[in-house]
């Protein structure tokens, strides 16, 4: 009986770990690591500028602000706007190899109040992250 549950379970186990070593697989090759992914009212020297998660219906325009860090090859990123749950702009970015890269995208408003989001995807098309805001 021990002999029966214990041939059971092994498949289990092997696709468990399996699973696991993809996993950390997957996570081991990320391209570079996020810093920091901001949604601002401005940009100066390459920094975020009153970083806020609300704007008022008055703001013209808002800036993502991207720090990525340990950039293991060229790369490039896209800043995905969506008003809502409609995509509005997408910008494609590069990223170069090294410590850090900072860089950003902009979106004019255009009066368009209500709820607003950035994702930041990798080449391939896959959410890497997510920031929201409103404006109101």
């Amino acid at each position: 009986m021990k002999r029966l549950i214990a041939l059971l379970f092994l498949p289990c186990i092997l696709i468990i770990s399996a699973s696991s070593a993809a996993a950390s697989d997957k996570s081991s090759d990320a391209m570079f690591q996020i810093g920091r992914l901001v949604i601002a009212g401005s940009i100066d020297n390459l920094e975020p500028v009153g970083i806020v998660d609300a704007f008022s219906s008055s703001t013209e325009r808002v800036y993502c602000f991207l720090e990525a860090k340990e950039i293991t090859a060229d790369t490039t990123v896209s800043f995905v706007w969506y008003h809502g749950e409609q995509e509005v702009a997408r910008v494609d970015l590069p990223l170069r190899q090294g410590k850090r890269w900072r860089t950003y995208s902009s979106k004019k408003l255009g009066g368009r109040t209500g709820e607003w989001k950035v994702e930041l995807q990798d080449a391939d098309r896959n959410v890497l992250d997510t920031v929201t805001f409103s404006v109101e």
